[in-house]
């Protein structure tokens, strides 16, 4: 529950987006800086709660995040111009990411590499309940309450886990670091970013979130703006992309043990292949439409549901005494990643069709096949 508040918070506005050019009177690119700040926050956030963690534990860095969480909720809901509710979604990304990264290195605390890839799976699969209700819900509100009223359901969510986290979450890590020594931990990230296995498996997770993002990114203002559907009907579609991503975790979850992190990654980077290449020829072919927008997508996300858990899996366990700084570097650079794609399918993104988010899509799924080919050709140790 508590690695669901993060992705949560970020889809649930999505519907939104489109709609608050009218409503702050300024463009789409500076709207969508309420969705790139919130992934670059991400991003920076996870470095610091990391170590945080390794240092007082997952608990109390995790409490914390939640009640930044709650705060900024309510922030966004009094925004008062797209400046200060850029400002807000900062703040509600620094709560919303310690979930998501500190979720990671517990279960990288209490089982091995190919049973935690197992149990990620599980968490992931679990966490895309909220993508894939998050626009749904998000659509609806937007249509019948408005745009601030999107930020109740997350407020209410994270109040919810702070209170279950409270008193059901027990700590994981036993054997935390005596101090923050921050020669050490500057070491500790020098040594994983000189790690060729880390730095396979970390960027092959980075690349598949690329892909997620550039969809994020295009396919509301193609829906809304060049489809002319309404914010509802873009949240019942992608419904159809976090049911895709379920469907990946849950094969991982029965797989990953028996197959291993180094097969179950291939498995499902060619079907996340399969549907990049897919999505990119209909768009060649000149079919726009929301089953050529979301359908080919559905697949990327299968296969991003087989191959997600495992790439994290790997990467934590590169050096299982520093998790948590290797969970927060990997979500770091997931984010960052994302936010740059973010930025571009913004760029490139034309009025007629979805050219710049399905060749970022390929882009970046032929990406996260190259860096696992990296990762599964380190020498042991490295």
């Amino acid at each position: 529950m508590a690695t669901a508040t993060g992705p949560l918070a970020l889809n649930i506005f999505v519907p939104s987006m489109p709609g608050l050019v009218d409503v702050f009177q300024t463009d789409y690119a500076m709207v969508q800086l309420a969705l790139t700040s919130y992934l670059v926050a991400v991003g920076v956030a996870q470095l610091a709660y990391g170590p945080i963690s390794d240092r007082f534990g997952r608990r109390p860095a995790l409490l914390g995040g939640l009640v930044v969480y709650a705060v900024a909720n309510i922030a966004c809901m009094l925004a008062w111009s797209i400046e200060s509710l850029i400002a807000a979604r900062v703040l509600q990304a620094i709560g919303g990411c310690a979930g998501m990264v500190l979720g990671r290195a517990i279960v990288r605390d209490v089982y091995d590499r190919d049973r935690a890839a197992s149990a990620i799976a599980l968490i992931t699969m679990a966490m895309a309940v909220a993508p894939a209700m998050g626009p749904a819900i998000g659509g609806l509100i937007d249509t019948n309450f408005g745009w601030q009223a999107t930020f109740v359901v997350p407020l209410i969510v994270g109040l919810v886990v702070l209170c279950g986290a409270w008193f059901r979450l027990n700590e994981t890590n036993v054997h935390p670091i005596p101090t923050i020594d921050l020669t050490a931990m500057l070491r500790n990230y020098a040594s994983l970013l000189r790690s060729r296995a880390y730095i396979g498996y970390a960027c092959n997770t980075a690349m598949s979130v690329g892909a997620f993002f550039s969809f994020i990114a295009g396919a509301p203002y193609v829906m809304i703006e060049v489809l002319h559907a309404g914010p509802e009907v873009y949240g019942f579609y992608f419904v159809l992309i976090s049911v895709g991503y379920m469907t990946g975790n849950f094969l991982a979850s029965r797989l990953s043990s028996r197959l291993g992190v180094d097969r179950m990654i291939p498995l499902g980077v060619g079907v996340s292949l399969v549907g990049a290449v897919t999505g990119f020829g209909l768009m060649m072919a000149g079919l726009v439409n929301p089953v050529v927008v979301f359908l080919p997508m559905c697949v990327v996300a299968i296969g991003n549901g087989l191959s997600q858990p495992n790439g994290i899996s790997g990467a934590v366990s590169v050096n299982p005494t520093i998790a948590g700084a290797a969970s927060g570097l990997m979500g770091f650079g997931q984010m960052v990643i994302g936010a740059c794609f973010t930025v571009l399918v913004g760029y490139f993104q034309n009025d007629h069709d979805h050219a710049a988010m399905s060749s970022m899509i390929l882009f970046a799924t032929v990406s996260s096949a190259l860096f696992f080919i990296l990762a599964r050709t380190a020498p042991r140790g490295e």
